[in-house]
């Protein structure tokens, strides 16, 4: 890649930016419909996490969201940079009118004339697929900015080094708008989803708040009294 071509490419890409800013200030959404990308992820990952973190605020770090708080700054601090012929774009500010969407790309790559997002992890490929909504949701703002159709982008692992190509397919795109809408009514509703205990709860950062085991012993209990 010579430096017109990637001077065009930086154009394009900050243009990106300015359209997306644009598109924010014709927004018919509401503040409170709004839904945090972010939010989508830990709402795949457990609704009742995300009604902790983004209704009540009640956010508590532990090691594992505090690791991936340095990744994300170290990320977002760094400039933007060309690896070969790739355009890195860092930290860059997402918004989807279409979907009311509001939200923050780790990075994201362009290869001739082509837009990947890159969404950081700190630790290892896991077993559900809030991640890959979460990069789903990046690439729907990402292709309304762009008018040109996102196929796929990556998920990087720190804890591996490693990082997993996300083919953004049909079936992705349903699941993560239908969360997008379920987000948006936990949201507006503010009603608390139930404490479900299970594997996912181990690690969890909201756990001493949520209590789900205690919270399932105890209605175990209050059944047993009333029988």
């Amino acid at each position: 890649m010579d430096e017109t071509d990637r001077g065009k490419q930086f154009t394009l890409a900050f243009g990106l930016c300015g359209n997306v800013r644009e598109r924010e200030q014709e927004r018919e959404w509401s503040e409170e419909e709004l839904v945090p990308i972010s939010a989508l992820n830990q709402y795949s990952y457990c609704p009742r996490r995300c009604f902790y973190i983004h209704v009540s605020g009640e956010f508590m770090d532990n090691e594992h969201t505090l690791a991936g708080t340095f990744l994300h700054e170290r990320v977002h601090s760094e400039k933007d940079s060309v690896r070969g012929d790739i355009l890195e774009l860092r930290s860059r500010y997402l918004f989807s009118r279409k979907y009311g969407l509001v939200g923050r790309a780790d990075l994201i790559e362009v290869n001739a004339g082509e837009y990947r997002p890159v969404e950081y992890k700190k630790g290892r490929r896991g077993d559900w697929d809030n991640d890959e909504v979460q990069l789903c949701a990046q690439a729907l703002a990402l292709e309304e900015a762009l008018g040109r159709p996102v196929p796929e982008g990556y998920i990087f692992y720190a804890a591996s080094g490693r990082r997993k190509k996300v083919l953004l397919d049909e079936q992705l795109r349903q699941r993560t708008v239908r969360l997008i809408e379920d987000v948006r009514q936990l949201l507006v509703s503010q009603s608390m989803p139930p404490a479900i205990y299970g594997p996912r709860c181990r690690g969890c950062s909201v756990y001493p708040v949520c209590l789900p085991a205690e919270v399932e012993r105890l209605k175990k209990s209050v059944s047993r009294t009333e029988d």
